[in-house]
């Protein structure tokens, strides 16, 4: 049972690290000496890999990651521009990049680094098939590290020689808010904690949503006491126990109720407020939360969900918050809905974007998205962030 995937590291919250490199410049047999697996298919033929693949895995001293293999950015042709083109997308996803080289190439290397270095995206360079070089000249390994601005390490994937130090290096380049907990500044230690969960469509029998699983862990890991009912029991919950909870993290759904119903002592929060926090920037989303204030019938509002699935009965994104923002402005106010990867480049015809919670996306992709509002001046909010502040309680709710 320890291999099913309930029971796995979310990929959203693995540290996510792609190889970049030219057409047999190593970057597979790179993964499978790194990883200690089979992970990528290897050959003699350039262009073996053809599109972007991702692979889940557990590498110390790493802890749970995404390795990403890409294609050769020397791809050519209409389906090559297409495969480089694919490529350069898994940038928006990537928390530390590697660039593969052997050396010859480093004009192309230094120019995938630039595009790094503009997306913010922390990487290094290792020059691969150092076996067949004999001695590495140390003159080679200087250039490199010029030309590319970052640390080079010499390895033989083929040998295994560097991946020490390679595993090191990566370490070292851990973005320190992939180290921040869920819940933040709001739960510690011996802290009870309520969590108020529906049972809906959202949420088929049997199963919890994940943003809730990650809450509980989130919790565990700090040592709280966390306690779960549904929203038709949190009277009885709360007359259970001894004094107040500290904190109630509740569904964004019923917001009005849960604050209606907490104690004067316990913070109010919601598992949408905490994914905002954790996945984006939760400042700007409330800033930008007073957008609704200046909706009207003739505005245009982008809603996007990280998930793709089936649309259900009364679902929040597609058809609840639609509900409530044509209700305060009109029934004439347009809303675009789209899922998944799917966000378009220009977002300027919008006068509002509300995302989910993300809780599908790691933390750099989201950052990505908030970044691309941002630069063309479109406000963002999320879901649990908009549903406060329709509801007049935004300025009651407890921001991690």
């Amino acid at each position: 049972m320890a291999n099913q995937a309930f029971n796995r590291t979310p990929q959203s919250e693995r540290l996510h690290i792609a190889l970049f490199g030219r057409r047999n410049a190593g970057k597979s047999s790179l993964i499978n000496a790194l990883t200690g697996q089979q992970v990528a298919l290897v050959s003699d033929v350039p262009g073996t890999t053809t599109d972007p693949v991702a692979k889940s895995m557990e590498i110390l001293p790493l802890g749970p990651c995404v390795i990403i293999d890409t294609a050769g950015y020397d791809d050519s042709g209409k389906v090559g521009d297409l495969r480089t083109e694919r490529t350069r997308q898994v940038i928006k996803q990537t928390d530390i990049a590697i660039l593969v080289s052997d050396g010859s190439s480093l004009d192309e290397e230094a120019a995938w680094a630039r595009q790094l270095k503009q997306a913010n995206v922390p990487y290094m360079a290792v020059l691969n098939k150092v076996d067949l070089m004999g001695e590495v000249p140390p003159t080679l390994l200087a250039a490199m590290a010029h030309q590319l601005g970052c640390d080079v390490i010499p390895v033989s994937a083929l040998q295994g020689s560097g991946l020490d130090l390679l595993r090191r290096t990566l370490a070292g380049l851990i973005p320190d808010s992939d180290k921040q907990s869920l819940t933040g500044r709001l739960a510690h230690a011996g802290d009870v904690v309520l969590l108020v969960m529906p049972q809906d469509p959202q949420a088929p029998k049997g199963r919890l949503i994940l943003p809730q699983v990650q809450t509980l862990r989130d919790l565990m890991d700090k040592r709280c006491v966390a306690i779960c009912c549904t929203t038709d029991d949190i009277d009885r919950t709360l007359a259970s126990l001894r004094e107040p909870p500290r904190l109630i993290i509740t569904d964004s759904q019923v917001f009005d109720i849960v604050e209606q119903k907490k104690p004067t002592e316990s913070q109010l929060t919601s598992f949408s407020v905490l994914m905002a926090a954790h996945k984006g920037e939760i400042g700007y989303f409330v800033e930008s939360a007073a957008a609704i204030e200046r909706l009207n019938e003739q505005s245009h509002v982008l809603i996007a969900e990280a998930c793709t699935h089936a649309p259900l009965a009364e679902d929040i994104g597609r058809e609840k918050i639609p509900r409530m923002l044509r209700q305060r402005v009109g029934q004439g106010l347009t809303v675009d809905i789209v899922a998944g990867k799917d966000f378009p480049e220009d977002l300027t015809g919008y006068d509002l974007v509300i995302h989910c919670g993300g809780c599908m996306f790691n933390r750099r992709f989201m950052l990505q998205r908030v970044d691309q509002c941002r630069r063309q001046g479109v406000p963002m909010t999320n879901y649990g962030i908009t549903i406060a502040h329709i509801k007049g309680i935004l300025n009651k709710v407890s921001l991690p």
